[in-house]
């Protein structure tokens, strides 16, 4: 396992999600209008957080990287509580799936039970949302080198809160291409599609054939569905020139900007290393050493 790599998804996931936290939510003509070009990192914006600061997408990766540490294993139960944990500590985000599967939780359902009834009771167009994709990288770094090991906890991962198929299968595609990355395998996305075909949802194969053929949609949508999300965001991570690309134009896409900034961000810190992103990104950036720390240790399980 490359250990630069390694770093590069839980440190280009970060950077995604920092650079983009101050504009989350702005459309790309207010996002020009006020800052240009954003490639710098920038206080206050959405949230009125200081430069550097990341959102739930960084911290609940590191719910889940930290329990593949401290347990030496995929625990689920184990994630569940540490997301329970976070979630009482009063973050200034968190997406709405996400904190009715966790309030469930907390009120005694199971690891594999909360985000199950929380889609059953959701309709159509707020059931599929990309609060699971964009934490899951971190499972990639121990289970790289065992697909279908991998498919399985990035499924399960997501179902903790996010149980719709678009969801489980859109982790799996995601970390499986990842691992294609820190493998150097020649076709990541295209091998991650056929290893999950014919079980994955039409919907989403469909949307990500085309970057699988190296082609550009017509459109690239930056909602939080999660299958506008994971195409506009591995568009911009597998067809930029270097990571610092990939991330600065996913975020200066607008629209989810923290969250497709980091999925972005965890596909090109895989494909470039962490030594190839902005130093003074990393200067700045909440939690730095203890990202590129944790992702030393997982490499250690792998």
């Amino acid at each position: 396992m490359d250990s630069d790599r390694a770093r590069g998804v839980l440190l280009g996931l970060a950077c995604g999600d920092a650079l983009g936290r101050p504009v989350e939510f702005k459309s790309e003509s207010v996002i020009t209008s006020n800052y240009g070009r954003l490639d710098e990192m920038v206080g206050h914006g959405t949230w009125n957080q200081p430069e550097g600061t990341v959102t739930d997408d960084t911290e609940q990766a590191l719910c889940i990287a930290q329990s593949l540490v401290e347990r030496r294993e995929f625990d689920p139960a184990d994630i569940a509580d540490r997301f329970v944990g976070w979630y009482d500590s009063g973050p200034f985000d968190i997406g709405r799936m996400t904190a009715k599967a966790i309030s469930r939780l907390k009120h005694g359902d199971a690891w594999d039970e909360a985000g199950q009834r929380v889609w059953e009771n959701s309709p159509e167009g707020q059931n599929a949302g990309n609060g699971s994709v964009m934490r899951c990288a971190p499972l990639v770094i121990p289970y790289a080198n065992d697909s279908g090991r991998l498919v399985e906890v990035s499924r399960q991962s997501s179902l903790i809160t996010h149980a719709d198929p678009r969801c489980t299968y859109g982790c799996a595609i995601l970390n499986l291409t990842i691992a294609g990355l820190i493998l150097n395998n020649a076709t990541p996305l295209r091998d991650a599609l056929d290893r999950v075909d014919p079980d994955a949802p039409d919907e989403l194969v469909t949307a990500l054939e085309p970057l699988a053929r190296g082609e550009t949609p017509d459109s690239l949508k930056t909602s939080g569905y999660v299958v506008h999300s994971l195409q506009t965001a591995l568009h911009d991570g597998l067809s930029a020139e270097n990571a610092e690309e990939a991330i600065v134009t996913a975020v200066n896409r607008g629209g989810d900007a923290d969250t497709i900034g980091a999925i972005a961000g965890a596909v090109a810190g895989a494909r470039f290393g962490a030594s190839t992103l902005p130093s003074q990104w990393i200067f700045v950036l909440d939690d730095s050493d203890r990202l590129a720390d944790i992702a030393d240790h997982l490499v250690t399980i792998a």
